[in-house]
């Protein structure tokens, strides 16, 4: 008997242990839910924006250049000076004499003294056609007085004044000829004269008066030395800091979106939010290469303040920026996570959590922005949605929602 009862208390220990191998194997072996990011589906404002870099630039900017060749004096202003309309920058003298060296030196004085020479000849001259000039005078004064005698004919009269015609020409020209001769003489001097080695004390110098076409503050100077420049060299740059406007690049493809009248927000430059408004889109592109090396297509979009002064008085030319444009906008919109949606049959698709349950639901979106999703159908308010969904979830897993 008691064999018996130690024969079937081991089985029955034997039947508890199996019974909790099996209990063990069977939670071990079951599939654990899958941990997922989940987010609700809200009903709120949506705005569909385009964010973008810019930079402020003042609207008017004024390069103040030479407009004739010559040697500049050092610009005392600074950058951030204000000048008032009108008031002289700086002074534009003659180019500076050149340095004669030995072979110069001594070809100017060759040049005085064949001036000197060339002085004396005319100088000569003029004696010799005064003289032929004395007496052609005397000669038709003779001929004149046996004219009234009746002693000559007329014919012989009219050739004593035509010689005398002649030779008081020939005076003048030989007198005119000195003239030149004494002027190229003078030129000559001025070689050895205003040489740079010489001093210019008191010699009358030509100077042009650079003048600020407008009242502003300096933004920029291209030439802050003395020194000679040629016609057309900017030295400076003037404009108005208060008269500030913001310049946006944006992608072609999203510039067709934006138009002019357009509100903005500006951001991120220090301060407090700035409104803006769109004034123009320019109708022209230009290509430029991102900091990932691909070329895009971008194209300017200018802003015009709209905020008082006093909120962005601290702004200065070239300060960046920040821009938000509000292309879209309405209230009480069901939307959804972008990281919730994706394609499937060229068709958007969600996974909805029900009883930690993955149901796949069809939806219709509408419009996007960076972060949310237009639902115009397939779910409502209050839903829990799968966002960033695992390529191994599908429908009818169980799942838990990670912290």
């Amino acid at each position: 008997m008691a064999k018996n009862k130690s024969f079937a208390q081991r089985y029955l220990g034997w039947g508890i242990t199996l019974i909790v191998l099996v209990i063990a194997l069977t939670f071990g072996l079951r599939p654990q839910p899958m941990m997922v990011e989940a987010a609700e589906v809200a009903q709120s404002e949506f705005k569909v924006t385009i964010d973008e870099e810019g930079v402020t630039r003042v609207k008017d900017r004024f390069v103040i250049s030479a407009p004739v060749s010559g040697y500049v004096r050092r610009i005392a202003l600074d950058i951030g000076d204000t000048v008032e309309k009108q008031k002289e920058l700086t002074l534009l003298e003659p180019l500076r004499s050149d340095v004669l060296d030995p072979r110069n030196r001594a070809e100017a004085e060759a040049r005085v003294a064949a001036a000197n020479a060339a002085l004396l000849v005319a100088q000569q001259q003029s004696e010799a056609a005064k003289v032929e000039a004395d007496f052609a005078n005397q000669e038709f004064d003779r001929k004149q007085a046996l004219k009234k005698k009746g002693f000559i004919a007329d014919e012989e009269l009219q050739l004593a004044q035509t010689e005398k015609r002649r030779a008081n020409a020939v005076l003048r020209s030989s007198q005119f000829s000195v003239d030149v001769a004494r002027y190229d003489l003078q030129a000559a001097n001025t070689l050895l004269q205003y040489s740079a080695a010489q001093p210019t004390e008191g010699v009358l110098r030509e100077h042009v008066p650079i003048q600020s076409p407008v009242a502003g503050s300096v933004l920029s100077i291209h030439r802050k030395s003395e020194g000679v420049v040629s016609a057309g060299t900017p030295l400076l740059e003037l404009g108005d800091p208060a008269a500030l406007e913001v310049a946006v690049d944006v992608l072609s493809f999203d510039a067709v979106n934006i138009k002019p009248g357009m509100p903005v927000e500006l951001k991120r430059w220090g301060g407090d939010i700035i409104d803006g408004i769109v004034r123009v889109v320019e109708p022209v592109g230009f290509t430029k290469v991102s900091a990932l090396g691909v070329e895009e297509q971008r194209v300017w979009v200018i802003i015009d303040l709209v905020s008082p002064r006093s909120s962005w008085e601290r702004l200065g030319d070239g300060y960046r920026m920040e821009a938000t444009f509000l292309v879209w906008q309405q209230a009480d919109i069901i939307q959804t996570p972008n990281a919730s949606l994706f394609r499937l049959d060229n068709q958007w698709r969600v996974f909805v959590i029900e009883d930690d349950v993955i149901s796949l639901r069809t939806v219709e979106v509408g419009r996007r922005n960076g972060l949310n999703a237009e639902i115009k159908s397939g779910l409502s308010v209050g839903e829990i949605v799968v966002i960033h969904p695992d390529s191994d979830l599908t429908e009818g897993a169980r799942v838990s929602v990670r912290p």
